[in-house]
């Protein structure tokens, strides 16, 4: 029996998921990080890479064919002709690149989503100006790329959905014109289409982990997009949010839609296209208020059906990418109410209007008509906020099929990758 592995990496932890060609579950496994300032975060990737694939059983391990990862969209890294990185990887919602807006803006075209602080084009020329490096000698890499090379030992290969904020066209399939005339070109990864076989895993790695020699490593993909092959969406209309660290739309369009000025941007899904965004409100913020013990028990004191008077935009810091992509967009939690469960409920109930505030937009701008929001990620075990996110979309609100990133990641693995949608 053919077994197939994917493992996501996301913001809090790593979580692996074995299944076989029926789609079905045979293990799984998790590595949760411990974050702090002085976090190493390549060892820790690494670290958990490895610990994931020994959680496996023995036995099971055997019978891999092949393995897909995702990682957060926009971390990335920078390493030698020998995959060691030469700085400190930076993180997904790292708005370091703010300082490169004005140079983006003299070389990309005015609608590209590589025109954000965030984007993994803004942090390559912010690595440039700030390393000392010659290009020819180096690689620049996401997360899951350099993952991914650790299993099969070959650099400089990404996916069209990781290397979208790279600035690479997935309706061409290259990389634009104006980004040939850079002199960044000598290190941009070639880009396969998410879930293409690269190579066996290496001699080495298959001693030390117990795989087999001609297990396969493909291409991989993004945490959300992970999440939303897991999901069960099957037509044009209907949407994955992702209720993680972070609040993730995807909803699953005939037409591509692109806008700079709100941080929305299309991959490439077969012959339709995944139209979205992503927003840095969501559980994090809601963490830095209550403990899940407290959100669990507040949250059944509220009435879903009664909505919440108090209008926050909930942030950590200043700056959102989706719907306001404003890296100085302040955070907007006043006034605080007496009652803890008062503020919880304003707090879910603006996270929902953020959310219904993207899908709007999404429509406004030419993706196909709502229809149902699936959810993942640890919000969409929260029935409250189900009712009042549903109350706010107007729309049927169900949870996906599977909400583990790492089970699409696995059905990537499997070949649904080139996942066949019902186009009508």
């Amino acid at each position: 029996m053919s077994l197939y592995l994917g493992m996501d990496f996301g913001t809090s932890g790593a979580r692996a998921v074995v299944i076989d060609g029926a789609g079905t579950v045979q293990a799984e496994a998790e590595y949760p990080f411990e974050a702090s300032a002085a976090t190493d975060w390549a060892k820790t990737w690494q670290r958990a890479l490895l610990t994931l694939v020994e959680k496996i059983p023995q036995e099971m391990r055997k019978q891999i064919t092949r393995i897909a990862i995702d990682g957060t969209s926009g971390t990335v890294l920078l390493c030698d002709r020998n995959g060691n990185l030469v700085e400190s990887p930076i993180l997904y919602n790292d708005g370091r690149g703010v300082a490169l807006i004005d140079q983006l803006r003299e070389i990309a075209t005015p609608n590209s989503v590589v025109m954000s602080a965030t984007s993994s084009l803004a942090k390559l020329l912010w690595f440039i100006e700030n390393s000392n490096l010659t290009l020819q000698n180096h690689y620049f890499l996401h997360q899951a790329d350099w993952l991914a090379f650790l299993l099969h030992g070959q650099l400089g290969i990404s996916d069209y959905h990781n290397a979208l904020k790279l600035g690479y066209e997935p309706e061409q399939l290259d990389y634009p014109a104006w980004m040939a005339q850079l002199p960044i070109v000598p290190i941009l990864p070639q880009v396969l289409a998410p879930g293409t076989p690269v190579g066996e895993v290496t001699p080495e790695v298959a001693r030390h982990l117990g795989l087999r020699q001609d297990c396969l490593v493909c291409t991989g993909t993004t945490d959300s997009i992970a999440a939303f092959l897991a999901s069960g969406v099957q037509h044009p209309g209907e949407a994955v949010t992702s209720l993680g660290s972070t609040l993730v739309l995807k909803l699953l369009s005939h037409t591509r839609v692109e806008d700079a000025r709100y941080g929305i941007y299309s991959h490439r899904l077969g012959d339709l296209w995944l139209t979205g965004g992503a927003s840095n409100t969501g559980g994090t913020v809601l963490r830095q208020f209550f403990s899940d013990t407290e959100l669990d028990h507040l949250s059944r004191q509220i009435d879903p059906q009664q909505e919440s008077p108090l209008d926050y935009y909930p942030l950590l810091k200043p700056g959102d990418r989706f719907p306001i992509n404003d890296p100085h967009f302040p955070p907007r939690l006043e006034p605080k109410p007496a009652q803890p469960v008062e503020f919880l409920h304003g707090l879910l109930e603006s996270i929902a209007r953020i959310e219904a505030r993207g899908y709007q937009l999404l429509q406004q701008l030419g993706a196909t008509s709502l229809t149902s929001v699936y959810t993942a990620g640890g919000g969409a075990k929260n029935l409250t906020w189900t009712a009042i996110r549903e109350r706010q979309l107007q729309v049927p609100v169900v949870p996906s099929t599977h909400t583990a990133a790492a089970y699409g990641t696995a059905r990537l693995a499997m070949g649904v990758g080139k996942v066949t949608f019902l186009n009508f």
